[in-house]
């Protein structure tokens, strides 16, 4: 069989005229010679009658104390609406049209409700009836327990879906049909001449996920990476090609190489950064190792590490900010804090072993002023942390420097 996973978010579906534009892509596909296995968000944003985030007021206004197990059962309803939906609107066009669930389809996950993990996909089922002729409609973000239990796999979790289901259907690709065009140099709304990439490798764009871009949830990519199934982020009111994520040229044997050596800039607002002096820790130890156990036991995620022989310098989330600042207190530290900061970053696969990147992106920033509070680098992402009030003159000043809108 060769199968092709389409995934639609949420916006794609909040109209019966968008679910038109929807199947007219599915129905393209099948008779561009594939088996469509498309997976499904839940309708809407939060407001709409059918969303994660409505359900959930719903139940919170009833009872806030419902247990996670509840909570999946509750938040996989979404995506069954949209599912059966879809499969109506394909059968009214003559097409052949079955749903299944995240369980039905042989998405096995860990019990963690509410951010399962996938741990095994059997898709006999979905081999089943696309022998049939039968286009599969599956429920994106949910999974179930080996003991049958519904689980749902975190925000995001319909991307990990559509990128599971291609890996274990060694799909021809997985199209995630978004609300834009693809993944572009930086924000739009910050970035007049922000462009659409053609491609880019699964590195650059988990990077540029995790370090803020929201187009596709990094756990898809790291999946798809198992197999190398490449991934094309589309628009769903377009026709227009979007970006390919892959880390081989079409006839799958070179990598790609390119002349620019950043991809893309993003970014992370409304971070706190949290300097620890260790050297005035009253007690003997490790002050280090006491600092991040404490934040660990606290639940609190830490970002942006340095660590030194004196000092520690993280950050948090503004919102956590004075949870983090309590405990430090509380061992007998005086931290010295600077609320409101972002995470700038600037990614590129091309920068590994190539002089003078560091340079250009501190050349770029003090030319408009903008002061480096921090910095810390891998092989493919710098980071800077700046003021947050100087975010968006450092996006771009880095965009430009580097030429990405040309």
């Amino acid at each position: 069989m060769k199968y092709l996973v389409q995934k639609f978010g949420g916006t794609s579906l909040t109209s019966s005229q968008l679910r038109e534009q929807v199947a007219q892509k599915i129905m393209a596909a099948k008779e561009a010679g594939y088996s469509p296995v498309v997976v499904v968000s839940a309708i809407g944003r939060e407001g709409d009658p059918y969303a994660t985030d409505t359900l959930l007021k719903f139940i919170e206004g009833i009872n806030p104390e419902i247990s996670p197990k509840e909570l999946d059962n509750l938040m996989a309803c979404g995506e069954i609406i949209s599912g059966v939906a879809m499969v109506a609107i394909l059968e009214k066009h003559g097409h052949k049209a079955v749903f299944l669930t995240g369980g039905q389809a042989g998405i096995i996950t860990d019990d963690c409700h509410t951010d399962a993990h996938i741990i095994e996909v059997n898709p006999k089922l979905i081999h089943k009836y696309a022998q049939e002729g039968i286009i599969v409609v599956v429920a994106g973000f949910q999974g179930q327990t080996r003991d049958g239990l519904v689980t749902t796999l975190g925000r995001g979790g319909s991307d990990t879906t559509a990128a599971a289901l291609g890996v274990a259907l060694n799909a021809e690709a997985i199209d995630i049909y978004t609300d834009v065009e693809g993944i572009m140099t930086a924000d739009p709304r910050i970035v007049e001449n922000a462009r659409t990439l053609d491609m880019m490798t699964y590195n650059e764009i988990c990077q540029l996920a995790h370090e803020g871009a929201k187009v596709i949830h990094p756990r898809a990519v790291e999946i798809a990476m198992q197999k190398n199934i490449p991934i094309r982020v589309k628009c769903a009111f377009s026709d227009a090609p979007g970006t390919l994520v892959t880390s081989w040229t079409d006839n799958g044997a070179v990598e790609i190489k390119r002349d620019r050596v950043i991809t893309g800039i993003t970014h992370i607002p409304n971070v706190t950064q949290i300097v620890v002096r260790t050297s005035d820790f009253p007690e003997s130890g490790h002050p280090q190792l006491k600092i991040f156990k404490a934040m660990a036991a606290a639940g609190i995620s830490v970002d942006f590490i340095n660590v030194h022989p004196d000092v520690v310098i993280y950050t948090v989330k503004d919102n956590i900010a004075s949870k983090a600042i309590g405990i430090l207190e509380d061992m007998g530290f005086s931290p010295v804090v600077k609320p409101n900061c972002a995470k700038v970053s600037a990614v590129g696969a091309g920068m590994a072993g190539v002089p003078g990147v560091m340079a250009g992106i501190m050349e770029a920033l003090t030319a408009e002023n903008i002061k480096i509070l921090q910095t810390a680098d891998s092989h493919s992402t710098i980071w800077c942390l700046v003021k947050q009030e100087e975010m968006e003159k450092a996006i771009r000043a880095l965009h430009n420097y580097f030429a990405l809108g040309e």
